[in-house]
């Protein structure tokens, strides 16, 4: 190979090694998810994705942010629990040096989410307003937040998703709409934990996307179905037609 092509692959493998390890560098940190899953009768299942440190430093969690600590299951699990709502035995992950947790709190009603105390930093409304369903979230100041050392660089950052069950009208999201129904709004960490106010508004239809396309699907169904039979109908005759004509009077 000569020496001038091999020198141009180099500089394009080194290009892209740069571009990778920038974009890893400069990558989005999510230290605190919160991604609600919305049911048209207003039930309603919370995941949270969150360090450990975040916890404490947020919701004052009587949790080790210690990486090499053992995380206390059972505390996690009640600390997301409350009358009507039990959390779902949570799991662990790391990421950065950090140990982070996943854990899910399925609810009958949106507004018990405030009996749950990570969560009571919310006022949550689903209500119908003319033609659309109105979903309203402020996320105000904790009461338990407080600084914690975690070794974070400035670059982490909250965020907050909503899967919505029908077709969007309105919504003031702060990043695009992912995969057709899924709104995300993010505030830098150090923000959340001064208790910046932090608005999810999103205006929707009221029957579910499940419901319009079941319907959808059965209207399919009729039509085909009318089709085949009007065919069928059509050949019976044609063909009674045929010998009639051709039968001596």
């Amino acid at each position: 190979m000569p020496s001038g092509r091999r020198r141009a692959i180099v500089a394009l493998l080194l290009a892209a090694l740069a571009t990778s390890a920038c974009g890893g560098l400069l990558a989005k940190k999510y230290e605190y998810e919160e991604e609600l899953t919305l049911a048209i009768d207003g039930s309603a299942t919370l995941t949270v994705n969150a360090s450990i440190a975040s916890l404490v430093a947020l919701h004052g969690a009587a949790l080790d942010p210690d990486p090499r600590a053992r995380p206390d299951r059972e505390r996690i699990r009640a600390l997301f629990s409350a009358p009507g709502a039990a959390a779902a035995t949570p799991t662990f992950f790391r990421h950065d040096g950090r140990r982070f947790v996943h854990v899910r709190v399925a609810v009958r009603h949106l507004a018990e989410l405030r009996r749950i105390a990570p969560f009571a930093w919310s006022s949550y409304r689903f209500e119908r307003s003319g033609d659309t369903l109105a979903f309203r979230q402020e996320v105000g100041r904790s009461p338990r937040a407080s600084l914690a050392a975690a070794g974070w660089t400035g670059r982490e950052v909250v965020a907050f998703r909503i899967h919505v069950p029908s077709r969007i009208v309105f919504e003031n999201a702060t990043s695009n709409v992912q995969r057709g129904n899924i709104l995300a709004w993010e505030q830098p960490l150090a923000d959340r934990l001064a208790g910046a106010p932090l608005q999810l508004q999103v205006d929707m239809e009221p029957e579910s996307i499940l419901h319009s396309t079941l319907l959808l699907f059965a209207a399919t169904v009729v039509a085909a179905g009318s089709a085949f039979a009007l065919a069928i109908w059509w050949v019976v005759r044609r063909g009674r037609s045929e010998l009639a004509s051709e039968s001596p009077h």
